[in-house]
């Protein structure tokens, strides 16, 4: 029998940590559900897709950046086809969720949206298109290519926080230098546990460089110096929504194999204000 997930990670923890320290680690894990591309032999529920054309309500403009043009459609998924109930954050229960971005395609990359520059917030979005709405598949606005079409299934997935994340933090600080959470062993056996190439909904956030919750939360409060400790507890109320990783089947390639990630705080994911949630991208 193929190992889960969350026993290979419950494994690692207690091979690698003190026994104490290890089930206060896998108290930390967080259920997610793992993208897929869906394989040609048809048996996996498609839930989603990355690029393509988006199905929106006739009367719903395309998200446009004013003053740089429109945005680019990255993916969409549908609630109702989700296994929503694996997850520890309230999704909608059906709907459509589409994410769009400012990909560079009209400026050769000039432009960037980043959390720290609010006037650049409007180059990322995540539309909710309730059940019942009537859709038409939308072209794509002139000088914009569409991704190529990829359906994706989901799985779902136990997934660890970034070893410096602020649930660590606040889990086992103060943390002097040579904690074990931090130890060599325990971070290159994590590394050697990655899957490749994910995209997410829900769960820990798998970041390329450091937690994305603290530059999402740093932006969020206004950008004060990175010591300021309020991002630390800021960062905490922000969860991850989904991320989609670079990919070269539907030709993305997000700087230098990054990242793009949409987060959002709990309350505004249960109140339905996906206006209210941050973008922010990272990579190698």
């Amino acid at each position: 029998m193929t190992q889960s997930i969350t026993d290979a990670l419950h494994a690692l923890a207690h091979q690698h940590l003190p026994e104490d320290i290890a089930e206060r680690w896998i108290g930390l894990l967080r259920p997610g559900l793992r993208l897929e591309k869906v394989t040609g032999t048809g048996t996996d529920p498609v839930v989603g897709r990355l690029g393509g054309l988006p199905e929106l309500p006739e009367d719903e403009e395309w998200p446009v950046w004013e003053g740089h043009g429109p945005l680019s459609f990255i993916a969409s998924f549908d609630c109702a086809a989700l296994p929503s109930a694996a997850l520890d954050i309230s999704l909608p229960a059906d709907g459509t969720l589409a994410f769009f971005y400012f990909d560079g395609q009209l400026d050769g990359g000039v432009e960037v949206v980043a959390p720290d520059e609010p006037d650049s917030w409007a180059g990322a979005r995540v539309l909710y298109v309730p059940a019942g709405v009537d859709v038409v598949e939308r072209e794509a606005p002139e000088g914009i290519r569409p991704y190529p079409g990829i359906p994706l299934t989901a799985r779902p997935e136990t997934t660890a926080p970034y070893l410096w994340h602020p649930v660590v933090y606040r889990e086992f600080g103060p943390m002097p230098d040579d904690h074990p959470v931090w130890s060599e062993d325990f971070q290159d056996a994590l590394w050697d546990h990655a899957e490749g190439t994910e995209h997410r909904v829900g769960g820990h956030a798998d970041p390329v460089q450091d937690e994305v919750e603290a530059e999402v939360a740093r932006g969020a409060l206004g950008n004060p110096p990175w010591d300021d400790p309020r991002i630390q507890e800021e960062a905490l109320d922000w969860t991850l929504l989904a991320q989609f990783d670079s990919d070269d089947d539907a030709d993305m390639m997000w700087g230098d194999c990054g990242v793009l990630y949409w987060l959002i705080r709990p309350e505004d994911l249960a109140e339905r204000r996906f206006d209210r949630a941050m973008f922010t991208w990272q990579c190698g």
